[in-house]
């Protein structure tokens, strides 16, 4: 039997649109057909982000209602560089870059979809046809899409204002994205509401090339307060690969107005619950137990949440605090980097500047971006971060 209410929260809870209409997809729902549906990803960096979350949640939907998902790594199109949002050109990858990056995806995906069972996930790489299309086949895919139709994409109207280039490499990006809906004879495709052109690309291409109506998901995206994506390219983003209190931090550092869009599109909990709790805290510390528990598991998110408590209501450090250790006379900066406490060098400096870094129980204020260790201390980084120096 269909469930109405399942149905109703596929086609609702953190969706921004479908194409072409809900009424055509939730028919299609209801007469219990098999759909294929997929997600396409671009292994751009060698994490995934609380923003992919929302489209694969909405995948494993699909998945439970017992329908066929792929989940597609862009291995091809990643050395295109989508131009999607992008103000100046994307630097191109090598095969290399891309092949390291997409190492741990199936892993920190498997987190919310299944690839095993009866209903197993599908995983396809779009390199097996987009690097075997001859010149002639490319011709023929961008004869069915026009430089109008690309030039009203709102990124490259910012570029053209602003006298910056745009090359003709970045025009095929949505034309191979598109063929990927051909190639697996999808029915259906999910992703962010910023890949909406990319999509209905595809779409096109299935009607004219197949005669075949194709539908599109387009999920919300979750915002900062000035309506930058929280994913890698605006460092804002929580990285799947983080330890639980990193991103039990994150989650409680971020602005009011984002909690209600996180409940919504990264957990199952309804907004009346969330709504009978009054302080935007409290909501916050249930926002960031449910994300800790999706990735990581219940114990170590109540865990998180008592580091938290200790941190920030009694001055305590952390009792899983990260340990460098290194020789006296070496820097500090490069291995807190690579441990990843910090995201960059730029970030690093930054924080001396603002004043952010500084030594736990004497409180002394960090200047130095390149201060040398010389003794065994406790740095608390900013609000939430605290690393223990061991100078060997």
């Amino acid at each position: 039997m269909v469930n109405k209410e399942e149905i109703n929260n596929l086609l609702s809870r953190g969706v921004e649109n479908i194409f072409p209409n809900r009424e055509f997809l939730e028919a299609k729902l209801n007469k219990k057909e098999k759909l294929t549906i997929y997600l396409g990803i671009d292994p751009t960096g060698k994490n995934l982000h609380l923003g992919h979350i929302i489209p694969l949640r909405k995948l494993s939907e699909f998945q439970k209602l017992g329908h066929q998902i792929i989940l597609l790594i862009g291995d091809f199109t990643a050395r295109i560089g989508d131009p999607t949002d992008k103000t100046a050109t994307r630097k191109k990858l090598t095969t290399e870059q891309v092949a390291e990056n997409l190492k741990e995806y199936k892993k920190q995906v498997s987190k919310f979809i299944s690839f095993s069972g009866e209903n197993k996930a599908l995983l396809k790489f779009n390199s097996k046809w987009l690097a075997k299309r001859t010149f002639e086949e490319i011709i023929e895919l961008t004869s069915l899409i026009t430089v109008d139709q690309m030039l009203k994409r709102d990124m490259f109207v910012r570029r053209m204002e602003e006298n910056k280039p745009i090359y003709i490499h970045e025009f095929l990006y949505p034309v191979m994205q598109g063929y990927d809906s051909v190639a697996m004879d999808v029915d259906g495709e999910v992703g962010g509401n910023d890949q909406t052109f990319n999509m209905l690309v595809g779409r096109d291409f299935m009607k004219k090339i197949k005669n075949k109506e194709k539908f599109v998901i387009a999920t919300k995206l979750l915002t900062d307060p000035e309506g930058k994506k929280m994913g890698k390219t605006e460092d804002n983003m929580v990285s799947l690969d983080q330890g639980p209190d990193d991103i039990f931090g994150k989650i409680m550092s971020w602005n009011d107005n984002l909690i209600m869009p996180g409940f919504e599109l990264c957990t199952d909990i309804n907004t009346e619950e969330v709504l009978r709790i009054n302080n935007p805290k409290e909501q916050k510390i249930l926002l960031a137990k449910e994300i800790v528990s999706m990735i990581h598991n219940k114990a170590k998110a109540n865990k998180a949440q008592k580091n938290f408590e200790n941190t920030f209501k009694k001055g305590a450090v952390p009792d899983n605090i990260i340990e460098i250790s290194l020789s006296s006379g070496e820097e500090l900066k490069n291995h807190i980097v690579n441990s990843k406490i910090v995201s960059s060098n730029t970030d690093w400096k930054r924080l001396i500047e603002e004043n952010a870094v500084s030594i736990v129980g004497t409180e002394e204020i960090i200047k130095d971006p390149y201060i040398k260790a010389d003794k065994d201390v406790v740095l608390r980084i900013g609000k939430k971060r605290f690393v223990k120096i061991i100078v060997k």
